[in-house]
C-alpha cells in the first residue's frame, strides 16, 4: 500500500547533504562554533534575499518575535495585538516580555489578520494609549494584507512585526516580509521552507539604531567586548553550524519554492470538488505553500479516510489561542472569534514539500474524492 508521510525531509536533503556535510566538518576542525564568518554571511545574504538592510540571526523564531519586541522597547503595561489562529509562539513572545495580548479575528478567504477587524477593535476602544504594536501573522505561506494593516497602524501610531515563521519568500505586491513595516522575523525550524538542522531563528529589518539593539540582546546585552554589557539581554545567538547550514540551503529556497507552487497547482487541479475549498491566493501575491491546508466541514472523517490509507496529515492549528489554557485569564469563550472557531474546526493540512511525487499526490487525491 502506498504511504505519504506529512513531510519528507530527506528528500530535501540529498542534493545539499554532501556540501554540508563538508562544511560542519571543517566548522568542526576549526572549532568555530559560536560567532564567525558564517554567521555574519548568513546575516547578509539573507538580507538581501529579503531585500532589506539588515538581518540578526538567532537561536529561533520565538525569540526573534521576543527580541524584536524588546527591541522596540514593548513590555510591561502595553498591549500587542495579534491573531488567535496562529501557533502559540506569536503569543508566548509578546506575554513573556511583559506585555499584555489581545486577538483580532481572521479573513475566512485567506486566514490571516482581518484588516477591517482590526480597525473596528480600535474604534471601540475608550483610549489606544497602551496599544503599541500589532503583530500579523503570515500564514500557511501567505502574506498578511499589509497595506491597509499598515495604513490603520499609521492612523493610529503602532508598530507592526511581521510574523513570517511560514512565509519565506512570500511576495504582496512584489514586496516581501518586513518590507510593508521595517521588520520582520522568522524561524527556520528544519519543517520549514528554509530549514536548519536544528533550531534556528532571524530578524530582518531597515532601522540602524533597532538592528543594533537586537545584536546587543541576542548576547548578553554586549555587541563586542567579552565582559561588557550595555543592558541585560538575553542568550539567543545563532550556531555558526546552523548559519552555514542555512548559506547552503538558501541557494536552493527560489527552486524549492517553485517547486511548492507546482505541487500546489497540482493539488488545485485534482481537488476540483466543491464539497472541499482550496487555499485562496490573494490578488498580486506570490504564496509559498509552507502547508497546503484544504478545509471540509467533515474534517474528522476525511482525516481518518486518509489515515487509514496511510496517508499522514496535520492540524494548523486545532485550538485557537483564545481558547487554549495558557490564556484562560483573559476570559474569553466560544463565540468570541466566530471565523477563527469555524476554520479551525474545518482546515486540514495535507503532505507537503518540494519533492513529494506526482504518483503521491495522485494517491492523496484519489483518498480525498
Amino acid at each position: 500500500m502506498t504511504e505519504v508521510p506529512f513531510m519528507n525531509l530527506s528528500d530535501c536533503y540529498e542534493e545539499v547533504h554532501d556540501d554540508i556535510m563538508k562544511k560542519i566538518n571543517e566548522l568542526i576542525d576549526n572549532t568555530r562554533f559560536i560567532g564567525g564568518d558564517e554567521v555574519d554571511f548568513f546575516e547578509n545574504e539573507f538580507a538581501e534575499y529579503c531585500n532589506m538592510t539588515y538581518c540578526a540571526g538567532c537561536a529561533n523564531g520565538t525569540d526573534a518575535l521576543m527580541l524584536t519586541l524588546s527591541a522596540l522597547g514593548i513590555g510591561e503595561g502595553d498591549t500587542v495585538l495579534t491573531v488567535p489562529n496562529t501557533f502559540v509562539a506569536t503569543a508566548e513572545a509578546i506575554t513573556n516580555v511583559g506585555a499584555d495580548i489581545d486577538f483580532i479575528d481572521i479573513s475566512e478567504q485567506y486566514y490571516t489578520m482581518d484588516p477591517d477587524k482590526l480597525e473596528d477593535y480600535l474604534k471601540r476602544q475608550n483610549s489606544v494609549d497602551n496599544i503599541k504594536a500589532v503583530i500579523p501573522v503570515h500564514l500557511y505561506g501567505q502574506m498578511a494584507d499589509m497595506e491597509k494593516i499598515m495604513e490603520i497602524a499609521d492612523k493610529y501610531d503602532l508598530k507592526v512585526i511581521e510574523d513570517a515563521a511560514q512565509a519565506h519568500g512570500a511576495e504582496l505586491n512584489g514586496k516581501r516580509p518586513g518590507e510593508y513595516s521595517g521588520i520582520a522575523t522568522f524561524s527556520f525550524y528544519p519543517g520549514k521552507n528554509l530549514g536548519a538542522w536544528g533550531d534556528a531563528g532571524a530578524i530582518v529589518m531597515d532601522n540602524e539604531k533597532t538592528y543594533k539593539k537586537v545584536q546587543r540582546l541576542t548576547d548578553h546585552g554586549r555587541i563586542n567586548e567579552k565582559y561588557t554589557h550595555q543592558i541585560p539581554g538575553y542568550n539567543s545567538r545563532l550556531d555558526s553550524i546552523q548559519a552555514a547550514i542555512l548559506r547552503i540551503k538558501l541557494k536552493y529556497l527560489e527552486k524549492w519554492t517553485k517547486e511548492r507552487i507546482k505541487n500546489a497547482e497540482y493539488y488545485n487541479k485534482i481537488l476540483e470538488d466543491k464539497k472541499i475549498v482550496r487555499p485562496k491566493i490573494k490578488e498580486n501575491a506570490q504564496h509559498v505553500f509552507h502547508l497546503y491546508v484544504i478545509r471540509s466541514n467533515n474534517r474528522k472523517r476525511l482525516q481518518q479516510k486518509l489515515s487509514n490509507n496511510n496517508i499522514s496529515t496535520g492540524i494548523h492549528y486545532p485550538i485557537p489561542l483564545h481558547l487554549q489554557p495558557a490564556y484562560n485569564y483573559l476570559g474569553y469563550k466560544k463565540g468570541d472569534f466566530p471565523i477563527t472557531e469555524k476554520t479551525c474546526n474545518e482546515v486540514l493540512s495535507l503532505p507537503m514539500w518540494p519533492e513529494i511525487k506526482k504518483e503521491q499526490l495522485n494517491y492523496i487525491g484519489k483518498n480525498i474524492k
